[in-house]
């Protein structure tokens, strides 16, 4: 390692330092690792400095972690003493990687400067690094080599190259407005002091970096890129000019007048060449999709009498439509389909058919050619249809129609995409109808019979197209073709696909599950398959609900509970400690005891026609005042009483498996919100039916009919809440006080009408797409975990809890962590010493603090009491908090115990007083200062 005499050795130890970070990232580690790569750094050759510096810069996100920060400086600064440059300039640059934990140390400001005037070209460049690094950390440093790069930008000895370099420092004196302001005043010197064209360009992205951080002068800089763009002949400058545009079209749409679009048009409608209007229509085609463009409509002078199709962007972007040019095409119908869905004017209402026929026309010349940039404009096609199908239903059917027509001449490629844009449009309308479906069964037999490359994918998306489309039942043909497909054509992997896409259809799926199970490599997945065939079987068994037939009703969920119980022993058999499967486990345990939930409540309600109340119950009611007695016998046994907190409670235990979920997709976290929706629907029908009819409210559980339903699963649940509630609302306007046996029929035809609906296991169930975890260190911690820490009464121990956010490929994909929420709890669980009453204050602690995460770690203390004498339990637990303010339990908890000791002095006089001695005067002196 580090302490082998050969340099190889060495170099290999250093280099494999980020990747124990990343294993163990607590600053316990870390600190003392970098100290020993700082001796490495002070004692040994340019290279492995060099190693050093690229292993500081890999682990960038770990320097604050670094307890000993000044030792270490003290380490690396000692080489800038050095008489050989490049030592000076790796120094350099390792303290300018290290500019977010030093950014105010004066020697390290001082040495930059110093080296700016060096005669050594690699030392300079490498003063020039560091000073753009401490520029973006210190104002202070900002603000005082502000001056000296001027000087030597300004300055006849400084070569152009290293003007080049010295320019982009000047993009992060954005500390305060007076700085900001000369910096922009010296750049706008420098554009028109030097005008070539390497200078033009550093010096306007520069500019534009500048304004895009101050977020003063934005207008301004729009104003100036447009003015290169328009007068200037050079191309490159044109180029950089839109790439820049674009960054500030991304970064503050808000900005842009009608004036700047304005202008941006006339230039993409008069150049002649492509790759720049290309660039400019990529511009407006962003801009097209937020904000800029309803000022563009909104701010239009003689908006009444001029039409949608003489404003010059929709000129453009029709005339771009239909362009040789691919990519130029693209943009055009983006615009168009922008417009379309965000502008709701009656004018712009011609422009939908435009960007359908656009669209259409895309959607040809891209099919039939399978080279990636086809496949990207195909994209960009797609996801335009299935925006603007979104926000104008009525023209779902033409874009249906032109897809299907397509599909049949279409490269493989190009049918994968097409297959994925109509389930998507399928799954928010029900737009294929019976001839369509059959043209797709046709195109999947001749699929099937061929022997192309992306067979297995096209069969998988095409089989998703037709159960979304079909997404009632599947007829028998089909069910019989599609197995027919699986079992001669497609591999396992295909097959596991096809199954996840039939939701609602859990015939197909069980007897496709049973065949795949003989088929896998491991008994985990084995049980996996066998678990999701448990859970087709059940679901299966639900599917035979009919209306007034309580007693079938029972045997099939008592048949479903079977194979659920069956489906849960596979499912843990199926988790390991790497894959534990928490999610699905909590989800079919709530699934389970819903059944049961709702068993009861059939049963509950049967027994009322063996024992049905007295005739005169009524009477009794109005008499006694308590409106139960009308029920008779099930509310003196409080059944049903009992039966609505059962739904209850599982309506909250289905809120805390929401808010563990952090990782879940948002269908699938609806799914759980539907499953929550129909426990409490069902507690509020008993209690408006039978319990408490007057204070039940309908207001609360009123479902809001503007929300957007996102699947058919979710539009059928939806609709039988509104069925049920407005069942439950008319018996009680209309037959108040309502019957027992309208009561108990509505109740049961509500259990039955939600079990008719097919549960979805959604994504979430199967892939997890986003991954976030929290790993906690606690300190003082003991050797053994089940040995507690000693501490004695009289003082108080200063826990520290560090935490690291791990997180998997794609960070952030769904939500992000904006701050960590950690709960800290204490309780006694074994008492030593003297029994005597104890105030409940002493006995626990109870706090909580917020801490924001940066470069995924976080760190705080609490203070906690131990006054009375025994063993202590502390509980850290920690909690989510992500950008919309929404906590999300994602834990983890971590326990560890304490050993509340009494104080020596305590003890000598609690034992002096058993032997009855006084104590001494200089004991009694020593608590007066013990308790000062």
């Amino acid at each position: 390692g580090l302490r082998s005499g050969k340099l190889g050795e060495q170099c290999e130890a250093v280099v494999r330092f980020p990747r124990l970070f990343q294993k163990y990232p607590f600053p316990i580690l870390i600190n003392s690792a970098f100290l020993k790569l700082a001796d490495v750094f002070r004692v040994g050759n340019n290279f492995l400095r060099l190693c050093v510096l690229k292993v500081t810069q890999q682990s960038e996100k770990h320097l604050e972690k670094i307890l000993n920060v000044d030792e270490f400086v003290k380490r690396v600064f000692s080489v800038i003493h050095s008489n050989d440059p490049v030592a000076r300039a790796i120094t350099l640059r390792m303290l300018g990687s290290m500019a977010s934990i030093i950014p105010e140390r004066k020697n390290a400001h001082h040495s930059i400067r110093q080296s700016l005037d060096s005669h050594d070209n690699v030392e300079v460049e490498a003063a020039i690094f560091a000073a753009a690094n401490f520029s973006a950390q210190s104002k202070d440093f900002a603000a005082g080599i502000c001056n000296k790069i001027s000087e030597m930008i300004q300055g006849l000895a400084t070569p152009v190259d290293l003007k080049l370099k010295l320019i982009p420092i000047l993009q992060h004196m954005h500390h305060d407005a007076s700085l900001a302001s000369s910096s922009r005043q010296l750049l706008q010197q420098l554009v028109t002091s030097y005008p070539s064209t390497k200078m033009v360009i550093v010096t306007l992205h520069t500019f534009t970096l500048l304004a895009a951080s101050s977020l003063v002068d934005i207008p301004k800089q729009i104003q100036l890129l447009l003015q290169y763009l328009k007068n200037d002949p050079r191309k490159a400058v044109k180029r950089l000019a839109i790439q820049d545009l674009k960054l500030l079209a991304n970064k503050t749409p808000h900005t842009w007048s009608r004036e700047n679009i304005q202008a941006l048009c006339e230039s993409a409608l008069h150049t002649p060449y492509d790759s720049l209007k290309l660039g400019m229509l990529s511009v407006l085609s962003t801009l097209s999709g937020t904000i800029a463009i309803k000022q563009y409509f909104s701010s239009a002078p003689g908006t009444a009498a001029a039409t949608a199709r003489s404003f010059d962007l929709v000129k453009l972007a029709q005339e771009c439509c239909y362009h040789n040019n691919r990519g130029i095409a693209a943009h055009g119908v983006r615009i168009l389909t922008n417009i379309s869905a965000s502008c709701q004017e009656k004018d712009l209402l011609p422009l939908e058919q435009d960007a359908v026929f656009g669209l259409e026309s895309l959607l040809v010349l891209c099919s039939q050619d399978d080279s990636p940039g086809a496949q990207a404009t195909l994209k960009i096609t797609l996801t335009c249809m299935v925006k603007l199908v979104k926000c104008r239903p009525h023209l779902s059917q033409s874009v249906v129609e032109s897809l299907l027509t397509q599909l049949h001449s279409a490269q493989d490629a190009a049918r994968i995409l097409m297959c994925h844009c109509l389930a998507a449009i399928a799954m928010q309308l029900p737009v294929l109808a019976d001839g369509m479906l059959g043209d797709l069964m046709d195109l999947y037999k001749l699929i099937g019979r061929s022997t192309t490359d992306k067979k297995q994918e096209l069969l998988v998306s095409l089989a998703t197209v037709i159960f979304v489309s079909s997404q009632k039942a599947l007829s028998s043909e089909i069910k019989t073709v599609i197995k027919q497909q699986l079992e001669n054509a497609s591999n396992g992997w295909t097959a596991y696909k096809t199954f996840l896409s039939l939701q609602g259809n859990h015939d197909m799926a069980r007897e496709l599950y049973q065949s795949l199970l003989t088929q896998v490599a491991s008994e985990h997945f084995y049980f996996w398959l066998n678990s999701l065939k448990e859970f087709s079987h059940a679901e299966q068994c639900l599917t035979g609900l009919q209306e007034d037939n309580y007693s079938s009703a029972l045997s099939c969920i008592a048949e479903a509970l079977k194979s659920y119980h069956k489906g849960i022993a596979s499912l843990t058999a199926a988790s390991t400690p790497l894959n534990p499967l928490s999610f699905q486990c909590g989800f079919v345990k709530l699934r389970i005891d819903l059944l049961q939930a709702f068993s009861l409540l059939i049963c509950t309600c049967n027994s009322l026609k063996t024992s049905p109340p007295p005739a005169i119950a009524t009477t009794i009611a109005m008499t006694s005042g308590n409106d139960l007695q009308r029920c008779g016998r099930i509310s003196n046994q409080a059944c049903m009483k009992h039966s609505m907190e059962e739904f209850r409670s599982l309506a909250t235990r289905y809120g805390d498996l929401y808010q563990s979920s952090f990782d879940a997709d948002s269908a699938t976290l609806r799914n759980v919100e539907l499953q929550q929706q129909s426990c409490l629907l069902i507690s509020h029908a008993i209690e408006a039916l039978i319990l408490d009819p007057e204070s039940a409210s309908f207001q609360e559980y009123s479902s809001n009919g503007t929300a957007h339903v996102e699947s058919e699963y979710e539009r059928r649940m939806m609709s039988v809440f509104n069925h049920v509630l407005e069942e439950v609302e008319s018996l009680n306007r209309k037959y108040a006080p309502v019957s027992y046996l309208a009561s108990n029929t509505c109740l049961c035809n509500a259990v039955i009408a939600l079990l008719k609906v097919p549960l979805s296991f959604q994504r979430y169930f199967f892939q997890k797409l986003q991954s976030t975890s929290i790993k906690l260190a606690l300190s003082p911690s003991p050797r053994n975990p089940a040995e507690p820490i000693a501490v004695q009464n009289n003082q108080q121990l200063a826990l520290k809890v560090e935490g690291v956010v791990q997180h998997g490929s794609k960070p952030g994909l769904f939500r992000k962590i904006q701050s960590v929420c950690l709960n800290v709890s204490s309780v006694l669980q074994s008492k030593s010493g003297q029994d005597y009453k104890i105030p409940i204050d002493n006995m626990t602690n109870e706090m909580e603090q917020r801490v924001e995460p940066h470069n995924d770690y976080f760190s705080t203390q609490f203070l906690l009491n131990f006054v009375i004498l025994g063993t202590h339990n502390i509980t850290v637990e920690s909690s989510v908090i992500d950008s919309n303010g929404i906590v999300w339990k994602t834990g983890p908890k971590t326990t560890i115990f304490v050993k509340s000791l009494e104080d020596p002095y305590s003890q000598q006089v609690r034992l002096q007083q058993q032997q009855g001695q006084p104590p001494s005067q200089q004991q009694q002196q020593r608590t007066a200062y013990s308790r000062f």
